[in-house]
């Protein structure tokens, strides 16, 4: 076995569960007295998930830099502005050697819209930190982040309450 300082772990697909799975790697970062960050590319600080409570109670960093899904801004110039803030922001925790794990949330769709080009986010990762330990998550991964990855899951729908009318429900689906 080969030993490394940090991997690229990306969760990807159409299916439920990237962001979860992210945020379990997050609290067993935590519980092993890693510095933990958030950085969420989408979601708007409107939500109030349980995810983000926990980070709160635990202490970890978490930054919330969307304004919600695209489908509901009012501005997409200034979503896209938000993205590539966002991008900014987790380019810096990358470089800087303060955490042990980054979870970058939704960042494949800051790729995928065109607010990041891929090319600059892959030369971030590959630049990070040697200790620094990262998740991407979000549907339609590109290719070039597939690559770059060490681990990568593609979540797949088999069934969703959702298509049987029942709509999300706090502690299960945020």
């Amino acid at each position: 076995m080969v030993r490394v300082p940090s991997v690229v772990l990306v969760n990807t697909g159409n299916g439920k569960g990237k962001s979860s799975a992210a945020f379990g790697v997050m609290a067993r970062g935590w519980a092993r007295g890693w510095n933990v960050a958030v950085v969420q590319f989408v979601k708007g600080g409107k939500w109030k998930t349980g995810e983000r409570k926990l980070a709160d109670h635990l202490g970890i960093e978490w930054h919330t830099l969307g304004d919600g899904f695209t489908w509901e801004s009012t501005d997409l110039d200034e979503t896209a502005a938000k993205g590539r803030h966002a991008w900014e922001v987790a380019a810096a925790k990358l470089a800087s050697g303060d955490y042990q794990l980054l979870i970058l949330d939704e960042l494949t769709y800051a790729v995928s819209y065109g607010w990041v080009p891929v090319e600059e986010v892959v030369a971030g990762v590959r630049g990070r930190a040697p200790s620094t330990n990262v998740v991407i998550t979000g549907r339609n991964a590109a290719p070039e982040l597939i690559e770059l990855a060490d681990t990568v899951t593609e979540m797949q729908v088999v069934k969703h309450a959702y298509q049987q009318g029942i709509k999300a429900i706090k502690g299960i689906e945020y």
